[in-house]
């Protein structure tokens, strides 16, 4: 997303985060090895190396695209951590931009902390061979990577895929050096060729200079001739027949002009999509807001899911959560990705905006500590993430997230998060303290007062009396070694403070 046009909104009124955990849903039941090898598609889903659908629930981790050269926060935290966080979490691909500028020769790395033993196997490496040590990592956690080649240099998005100082010849080698680079590596499922292209790129003009849906079938297919198994993430434009609409948000006009590339069933059209933290849009002052939005979103994009052209992915959405109209443009979005307890795969796919807190109109998954857990946004989520995949091993031994051999533990801390005397909300944090990893864990707490969960997300619940006894959803059972999840809920009366929490493991 382009940074400078973005404008935040201040207004402060935080809705109670119960409307949460009316979307709060566990992930459908598939087989468990749903997802292994690379991806191919047919007609509006994504199918895996054996035929069996997948659904893309992730997230965005930036950094690589910026003067830091590589994914941002690594000056607070090891990138073990963050992954295997991600993972507990429930999401299951990791979408990663970056700019040209880390193919140049002499581009290192920098604002990564080495100290207490982080990051140590990333001294002295190159950006690439960062990305090499977290799509290695990702992969044995069971996480899928897409590439998004997201600006042609650091300082800035650009309208078109090609610049004067980066000529679209340089665009397309970059890319084909990815596919070498990562060929027979079934953790990089596919590459977004370029990130929100805009006025005055057009979709189907017939100029081969500004003509986005040309570009993509060219950049595309030179990838494809590298490596035919990948999938190819084409972006959607600014305007189409002069309907304007977000940056890279329009795909309008595939309906007339679909991509055609050299190897069928490879293209995965993608959409962004945001509040009014970002920028105003008419649709949001429309009276009848947001029950308007499934039908905008179905013009610009939703078509071709429902007319089973194509799968959808919405690359980019966020917001800051600070306005009504954020927090309902948000719930309804969820709503109309289709939520995975009752559509499965048959969905579509998506990549939250941003895991980083450090993105000015939207912040983030994660609070400025680059640790603790937005509950509230996080929550929010939980009915559209899904089942992780299979992980491809070779992990460090003893390493984070390292299955290892030994005993099943876990620890919880209880915390109130916001008490407000009529009502409380409190998050729950499980860590796995033993050395291996888990499958499952179970939370017991009994408060001294008469306190109840009104609503809860990323567990399910069970109250008897005072003693609630929370588990795992499908999504965040699994926790390696080290490793944590969250889960969040709002209860009532306030006033209960932080009960003693036990816990256990399987």
């Amino acid at each position: 997303m382009f940074r400078s046009l973005r404008r935040a909104l201040c207004a402060a009124a935080l809705l109670l985060p119960l409307l949460v955990g009316a979307q709060t849903a566990h992930a459908a039941e598939t087989k468990a090895d749903a997802g292994a090898g690379y991806w191919h598609t047919s007609g509006r889903q994504i199918l895996d190396a054996s035929g069996q659908p997948v659904r893309v629930a992730g997230i965005n981790w930036f950094g690589f695209e910026t003067s830091n050269h590589v994914v941002h926060g690594l000056w607070s935290r090891d990138y073990k951590s963050m992954i295997d966080q991600m993972k507990s979490l429930g999401y299951n691909t990791i979408r990663i931009p970056f700019s040209d500028d880390i193919f140049k020769a002499g581009t290192v790395p920098n604002s990564i902390d080495f100290s207490s033993g982080k990051n140590a196997d990333l001294q002295g490496l190159s950006s690439l061979g960062v990305l090499d040590r977290i799509v290695s990592y990702a992969g044995q956690d069971g996480l899928k990577v897409i590439l998004d080649r997201h600006r042609p240099d650091s300082g800035g998005q650009s309208a078109l895929w090609y610049t004067a100082a980066v000529p679209e010849s340089t665009w397309i080698a970059n890319l084909k050096a990815l596919a070498t680079r990562y060929k027979g590596q079934d953790t990089v499922v596919g590459i977004d060729l370029h990130n929100e292209p805009h006025d005055p790129a057009c979709w189907g003009c017939g100029d081969t200079a500004t003509d986005w849906r040309l570009a993509a079938q060219r950049a595309g297919n030179a990838v494809l001739g590298i490596n035919p198994d990948l999938l190819i993430f084409v972006e959607g434009v600014q305007t189409v027949n002069g309907v304007s609409g977000w940056w890279g948000g329009n795909l309008m006009g595939v309906a007339q002009y679909p991509v055609q590339l050299s190897v069928a069933n490879r293209v995965v059209y993608s959409a962004h999509d945001y509040a009014t933290s970002v920028a105003q849009q008419s649709w949001f002052s429309d009276p009848s807001f947001p029950a308007n939005m499934p039908g905008i979103w179905d013009k610009y994009w939703g078509y071709l899911f429902k007319q089973n052209i194509a799968p959808v992915w919405v690359g980019e959405f966020g917001t800051t959560l600070q306005s009504t109209v954020d927090q309902k443009w948000l719930a309804a979005l969820v709503s109309y990705l289709r939520p995975t307890s009752t559509y499965g795969a048959d969905s579509f796919h998506w990549t939250f905006w941003s895991w980083n807190p450090n993105s000015g109109d939207t912040g983030g998954i994660l609070k400025d500590d680059w640790q603790t857990v937005d509950t509230v946004k996080d929550g929010y989520l939980a009915s559209v993430k899904a089942p992780g995949f299979p992980g491809s091993g070779g992990g460090d031994p003893g390493g984070p997230g390292d299955p290892g051999g030994g005993t099943a533990a876990c620890t919880a801390t209880y915390s109130v998060s916001s008490d407000w005397g009529s009502g409380f909300n409190a998050e729950v944090k499980v860590t796995n303290s033993g050395s291996t990893a888990l499958s499952s864990w179970k939370v017991t707490w009994t408060w001294p007062g008469a306190q109840k969960v009104g609503s809860m997300w990323n567990a399910s619940y069970t109250q008897t009396g005072s003693t609630v006894t929370a588990t795992n959803a499908s999504h965040n059972g699994s926790i390696p070694a080290g490793g944590s999840a969250t889960f969040g809920f709002g209860g009532t009366p306030g006033g209960g403070g932080a009960p003693s929490v036990s816990c256990t493991a399987a």
